[in-house]
């Protein structure tokens, strides 16, 4: 049986919780291979709603295992949180495995995130202050901080006293505050040691046997295709890697096992944080798919920036990530609107661009060339087959597929588990 990976295929947010979710029930495995609680998934069970942010968000379907890979960075006082409310509300967690290898995030990490995004000032990028970026620049220093290191005070010191040389000297000679005690940070990290270790395993090990004895392994993207540090609008990206590729290095499954690559795409554009952003509204539309769309992060609280669909965007996903399929999300969002305008080119320095610009200062100024489809104004949240959809409603999600080079293989039409339109398996 292959690994199937889904990513986000715009800025982030949206949808992946409860597409995962979705596929959760037929599948063994769900696993987070990158990022840290700088995103949430929101998923809805009848009256229930679950914001989740470390956890995957497989943890809610009881016949599957859900993993917290290598590549993810772990704040274990928000894991512990997550795990804690989730067994309050009578969710079983006991089948989580996380990964020796994930690297931790200390209190230090979140304390120099604070202060540089303060340093950046109008420059900022717009992190979530939580610790990521700088929990990354250690363990791509090498001087991070590792799960399995719980388990060994002394080596764990040893590590802590070695980025503190270097962390302590950025916050008192740069940021005029005051230096981190090691010991504290030791006895805070350890009080997490044996809560954890029920969880800690070979996570890599584990989920090569799952792929040897047939078994189904969903791998899960948080952020979106353009937050990758490399493949996205640096530098207003995340510190990793969301991108189908990340899904190899953040779990270590091999690419030759990974054979379905799946693109959330929700039917309008939204994004959080600084950076360019060719299609995003500032007028009543823009507030109504806001308001319509609840866009308010699942994590910061933020709201999101929303814009019209962008086509550019999602043709550089589909080939970035090598994707087979779209999961179209919120497409109910749209019936607000009497007209929905599509990005489907820009205009950059008066000439026509018909692909994403690789140049960061072209799309900065990139500016939108529209085709306007006709909405539908009809309450679409109980469709359930395609062709209960309004007929302006099929026309445009056909729309969405031929301008973004890939089949759209499932459509999210509500916030409830059920509320999608399946046209085709996005499994077998």
């Amino acid at each position: 049986m292959p690994a199937v990976v889904l990513v986000g295929a715009q800025w982030g947010d949206e949808g992946k919780g409860k597409a995962t979710d979705l596929l959760g029930g037929r599948v063994d495995y769900v696993v987070r291979y990158q990022g840290g609680n700088n995103a949430g998934h929101t998923v809805v069970i009848g009256d229930e709603k679950y914001a989740l942010h470390l956890l995957p968000s497989g943890i809610l379907s009881p016949d599957t295992v859900p993993v917290i890979a290598n590549g993810v960075v772990i704040d274990p006082v928000v894991l512990m949180r997550e795990l804690n409310g989730l067994a309050d509300r009578g969710i079983d967690t006991s089948k989580l495995r996380i990964s020796t290898n994930a690297h931790l995030i200390a209190s230090y990490h979140i304390e120099v995130d604070k202060v540089s995004e303060r340093f950046l000032g109008k420059s900022k990028i717009g992190t979530t202050g939580r610790g990521i970026g700088p929990a990354y620049m250690d363990k791509v220093g090498r001087i991070g901080l590792r799960v399995q290191d719980l388990f060994d005070p002394g080596i764990l010191q040893a590590k802590i006293e070695a980025a503190l040389d270097t962390r302590n000297q950025l916050l008192v000679k740069v940021f005029n505050r005051r230096a981190q005690d090691p010991a504290r940070v030791l006895d805070e990290l350890l009080a997490f040691a044996e809560p954890l270790r029920p969880f800690v395993t070979d996570t890599v090990l584990e989920l090569n046997q799952a792929l040897d004895r047939d078994e189904l392994v969903l791998l899960e993207g948080s952020q979106g295709t353009l937050l990758d540090i490399d493949h996205g609008t640096y530098p207003f990206v995340t510190s990793s890697n969301p991108t189908a590729g990340g899904a190899c290095a953040g779990s270590g499954i091999g690419p030759t096992r990974i054979t379905r690559s799946i693109g959330i795409l929700k039917a309008y554009t939204t994004r959080v944080g600084s950076g360019p952003f060719p299609t995003e509204l500032f007028d009543a539309d823009g507030e109504t798919l806001r308001s319509v769309g609840g866009e308010v992060g699942v994590t910061t609280g933020r709201d999101r920036r929303c814009g019209w669909f962008d086509a550019l965007i999602a043709r550089y996903a589909a080939r970035v990530n090598g994707l087979t399929d779209f999961f179209l999300t919120k497409l109910d969002v749209l019936s607000a609107f009497e007209e929905i305008p599509v990005c489907v080119a820009y205009e950059i320095d008066g000439q026509r661009v018909d692909e994403l610009p690789s140049s960061q200062t072209d799309f900065h100024h990139a500016k939108p060339i529209y085709e306007v489809l006709p909405g539908w104004q009809e309450d679409i949240t109980a469709a359930r087959e395609f062709d209960d959809l309004p007929a302006n409603a099929r026309t445009y999600v056909e729309f969405l597929q031929d301008v973004s080079g890939c089949r759209i293989s499932a459509i999210g039409v509500g916030q409830d588990r059920d509320a999608t339109i399946a046209i085709r398996s996005l499994i077998d």
